[in-house]
């Protein structure tokens, strides 16, 4: 799969899955890998890139096990910036099943 192509598929899914619940990067990867072929390579520098922009903000959680983890939580912004994503998304592709033939995308 295309690389630029993929990488916007791949941070839409990651806002779409902290959306969901508050996540640490590993557990964003595992859940992600089980549907798309992504690693920590990928994933990441898009984590510390989105909360630059400001869509998400980070905390520290303790673990029983070694080192407290990093938290990942959706912030207003990055809420809105998903919504926008998800549109365009469903719009995308209805247009392009419209242009292959296949079926009509009910919303």
């Amino acid at each position: 799969m295309n690389t630029q192509f993929k990488k916007g598929i791949v941070e839409m899914c990651i806002l779409g899955i902290i959306k969901q619940k508050d996540m640490y990067g590993f557990e964003v990867i595992d859940l992600l890998s089980t549907e798309i072929d992504v690693n920590e390579n990928t994933v990441y520098p898009i984590l510390r890139r989105l909360t630059g922009q400001g869509l998400f903000e980070t905390y520290e959680k303790q673990t029983n096990i070694g080192a407290p983890r990093k938290y990942y939580r959706i912030t207003k912004v990055g809420l809105e910036k998903y919504q926008d994503y998800e549109k365009e998304w469903k719009t995308f592709l209805e247009g392009v099943f419209k242009l292959l033939g296949g079926f009509k995308h009910e919303s």
